[in-house]
């Protein structure tokens, strides 16, 4: 990651402020937060565009514990958050409340993520016990705030985060819902921020901020500078024993194996224990608790491989990722860059290997074409395939048709 000459030390933060930011390794800032924190800290809405991993979090983090130090809470009836952060996903969601609690770690608020997949009841108790900053995914937090858990009108700073993915991923409705609840937009501070900054999100942006600053962070290159990538290609029968022969050959601390579905982190993770690469599985099946488990795993290094869905494409920060492989090609440009973005995160470098088989080879023009530039081939050597040890092959997921109706013998949808 880039940074500038510019110190955190220069702001005028409050010291326990000030000693957070010191304490997770934060001296000198990147790009966007030299451009966006003197703006957000005067108060002004603003509307920033930048890549994942450049620092955006930091900055809205720091911008809230900055205001709500030195601003008194109004006052209201019930509870109601002084801060909210909408995120995307449970996993953002996650990171952030974790990045809130290590720069807040010195300050008195309370902060809450609020997400599907764990303990509903737990969450909403914890909100309705009280709450500073409130960090979630739309829809449980629409949830509870249709049980009157908790109140908006007197919000005081509201955060979108990755307001395109809340585009793509259909939550423009909700994003509208809980605005609409807000406090008037000239009586709070909103932030917006975009890996792109297209026409539909400026007009979230007019519609419901006060005339905001727009900052606009365009890489020279859409690849960070220090991710290696190459690519080798072959066929779909050899993709696991090349994968196998490539975790004996590179120097790898951990790795991030990306697959496009379900079932193929289901068939590769049973071969990879076999071959002494013991692996887990991230993935749309796995349940959030066993989710956050294996992250804070993966975290630790007690597990050195993980296979991954795009559900970790976006919003994992894990420090130490030396190598992302694409085991499969990415069905989406954009998914390439934000998979391999995984790694040489934090001014780090890292290693992106890509494999290119026949039935995801089609995908690689539309990558070339959106990063700017071909990625590097290489051709392995014959002895760089090891072989693939025979394990049993997991069973076919059941109980449901693609139709959403159980299923009877032979697979048909009963009633």
């Amino acid at each position: 990651m880039h940074l500038t000459d510019k110190r955190f030390t220069e702001f005028d933060l409050p010291p326990e402020l000030q000693q957070g930011i010191a304490d997770c390794g934060f001296t000198h800032l990147t790009p966007v937060q030299a451009r966006s924190l003197p703006l957000t800290l005067e108060g002004r809405d603003t509307a920033v565009q930048a890549q994942t991993g450049s620092g955006k979090t930091a900055v809205f983090l720091i911008t809230i514990f900055n205001h709500m130090l030195r601003t008194p809470r109004r006052k209201t009836r019930g509870v109601c958050p002084r801060a909210l952060v909408l995120t995307p996903t449970r996993e953002l969601a996650v990171q952030v409340a974790q990045d809130a609690q290590d720069i807040g770690r010195h300050l008195p608020f309370r902060v809450i993520a609020a997400y599907g997949g764990v303990d509903y009841q737990k969450q909403r108790q914890a909100i309705a016990e009280g709450v500073d900053l409130l960090i979630g995914t739309p829809g449980r937090l629409i949830d509870y705030l249709k049980q009157k858990v908790y109140h908006l009108r007197d919000v005081e700073l509201a955060v979108i985060d990755e307001a395109d993915r809340m585009f793509d991923m259909g939550f423009i409705g909700d994003i509208r819902y809980l605005l609409r609840r807000m406090s008037r937009y000239d009586r709070r501070q909103s932030l917006l921020f975009s890996a792109t900054i297209s026409d539909r999100v400026m007009e979230l942006s007019y519609e419901y901020m006060n005339v905001p600053e727009l900052v606009e962070i365009t890489p020279d290159k859409v690849v960070a500078e220090k991710v290696e990538q190459v690519l080798y290609h072959v066929s779909s029968a050899e993709k696991t024993s090349l994968l196998l022969g490539l975790l004996k050959r590179e120097d790898w601390t951990k790795a991030l194996v990306f697959v496009n579905t379900k079932r193929a982190a289901a068939r590769l993770k049973p071969v990879l224990d076999a071959a002494g690469h013991p692996a887990a599985v991230l993935s749309g099946d796995v349940s959030q608790p066993q989710r956050l488990k294996i992250l804070r795993r993966f975290m630790a290094g007690e597990i050195r491989v993980l296979v991954a869905t795009d559900v970790a494409s976006r919003g994992l920060h894990v420090e130490g990722i030396s190598h992302v492989f694409n085991y499969d090609l990415p069905l989406e440009a954009e998914d390439y860059v934000h998979r391999i973005g995984r790694t040489a995160r934090a001014g780090a470098s890292g290693r992106a290997v890509s494999l290119a088989c026949e039935d995801y080879v089609f995908g690689l023009d539309a990558i070339e074409e959106y990063i700017g530039h071909k990625v590097p081939v290489a051709w392995p050597e014959d002895d760089w395939f090891e072989p693939v040890p025979q394990v049993k092959r997991p069973p076919r997921p059941r109980g449901r048709s693609r139709s959403g109706g159980p299923r009877g013998r032979g697979g048909r949808k009963r009633g």
